[in-house]
């Protein structure tokens, strides 16, 4: 099993609300499902959940399990 940090989704997509935006914890690059994600040419409105599975972190290709939920 491996450790999780505080504040994650712990891998689990529905535990994140479609409109939640997600911060790498390696770089801070913001995921923000309103703006989608250029790079990876993502359309926005696309919720983190539901990137596709190939999907990494734009800025620094870190894993998607190194986001975790920004709190407004």
């Amino acid at each position: 099993m491996s450790a999780r940090f505080e504040g994650s989704y712990l891998g689990d997509g529905s535990r994140i609300a479609p409109d939640s935006r997600l911060e790498c914890k390696i770089c801070w690059h913001i995921y923000d499902p309103a703006e989608g994600d250029e790079v990876w040419q993502i359309e926005p409105g696309t919720a983190f959940a539901d990137l596709p599975d190939h999907w990494r972190c734009p800025n620094c290709d870190g894993d998607r399990d190194q986001f975790m939920v920004v709190d407004d």
